[in-house]
């Protein structure tokens, strides 16, 4: 709980919360949702493959996609990278929640 509430509040380093959290987190985090949802689906349970699909992974996406933000804000180095990491974050986050 300690590094989702760091993740959140932009406490960690940009290349954590980039890589271990936005990236790696978020691959999965989305798969597993996505598997569960296709298992639900094929088991004629649409209504809960909707509810496990967007529960799950959505608000990690926007814990994530947060949590980058705010490291972003606090990076040392050169803004280009800083820049990067909000843009790429934010647009897989966005795409990976409405899939």
């Amino acid at each position: 709980m300690r590094q989702l509430r760091a993740l959140w509040l932009g406490d960690l380093p940009l290349e954590v919360a980039f890589w271990k959290w936005a990236v790696i987190g978020g691959l999965v985090v989305n798969l597993s949702s996505s598997v569960l949802f296709l298992v639900l689906i094929m088991q004629g349970q649409p209504l809960a493959a909707v509810l496990v699909g967007y529960v799950l992974s959505v608000p990690y996406n926007v814990l994530a996609t947060v949590g980058v933000w705010r490291s972003a804000g606090r990076f040392s180095g050169p803004r280009h990278w800083a820049d990067a990491a909000r843009l790429v974050t934010t647009i897989g986050m966005v795409i990976l929640s409405a899939t």
